[in-house]
């Protein structure tokens, strides 16, 4: 029995101390921190373990049996980069495709986001995404794509838009996506330099939709508050870097 025992702290050789001050050091940083940049504040011998923080964290950002989105929605895709381990064992550049889905506010104004990764652009990765983040019954805007076109028939008013037979640019068409798509590429090259791999960027794009969702908030403390609060309650998980994950610190030096 311990006080930790069922959280991301169970087991942990880290004291609490410094796990609040990583958890306030993470949600008190505009644009997030680096494990390089959290092993030096914290004085660790380890990358390893300022990693395994970090990553814990992040798991904690989600919380269990959070509302989908709900009311108008745009979904749509876009491409981030990032460095891969290749079978000669050197860093190989390679596009991960993300979709997005962001509620829209009337009259105007955006609301919370939910992102993933996704293998392609197909109807058999894109509908189950929309169905784990949209509440059905919602109004979701997408462009043409086709892979969009089973939404009707799983209760979803589904409102595509052809954007070459508008003439308007996507950003106008679909500013949220578009938004959306724009910061995360400059966050993902602010804090981690671009360099992503495909194992952990589900658990960066957590970490922005934790961030974005609670943008409005005017006391960082509230962001620490609300990160202990699902820590305390996401079950604890080993991890263990790859060899892909350990190639971030060499590209942060």
């Amino acid at each position: 029995m311990s006080v930790t025992a069922g959280t991301i702290f169970d087991r942990s050789r880290i004291s609490l101390a410094d796990w609040f001050t990583a958890v306030w050091y993470m949600t008190n940083q505009k644009y997030g921190v680096s494990a390089l940049g959290l092993q030096r504040l914290l004085g660790l011998g380890s990358y390893q373990t300022a990693w395994t923080m970090l990553r814990k964290l992040r798991a904690a950002m989600v919380r269990r049996g959070r509302e989908r989105l709900s009311g108008t929605v745009e979904v749509d895709e876009t491409y981030v980069g990032g460095i891969e381990q290749g079978k000669t064992g050197r860093g190989t550049e390679r596009k991960f495709i993300v979709v997005i889905a962001i509620e829209i506010l009337e009259p105007k104004g955006f609301g919370r986001v939910r992102l993933r990764r996704v293998q392609d652009v197909s109807s058999a990765s894109l509908i189950p995404f929309v169905r784990y983040a949209v509440e059905p019954g919602s109004e979701v805007r997408t462009d043409g794509w086709k892979s969009y076109l089973g939404l009707a028939q799983r209760n979803y008013r589904h409102r595509a838009t052809n954007l070459s037979a508008t003439g308007d640019p996507a950003h106008i068409a679909m500013p949220g996506v578009h938004k959306v798509a724009a910061l995360l590429k400059r966050w993902l090259l602010g804090t981690h330099q671009g360099s992503i791999t495909a194992t952990h960027l589900n658990a960066y794009l957590d970490e922005f939709a934790f961030r974005f969702n609670r943008r409005k908030s005017r006391q960082r403390g509230m962001l620490f508050y609300r990160l202990l609060q699902n820590a305390v309650v996401t079950k604890p998980k080993r991890y263990r870097p790859s060899r892909a994950g350990f190639s971030i610190k060499k590209h942060n030096r």
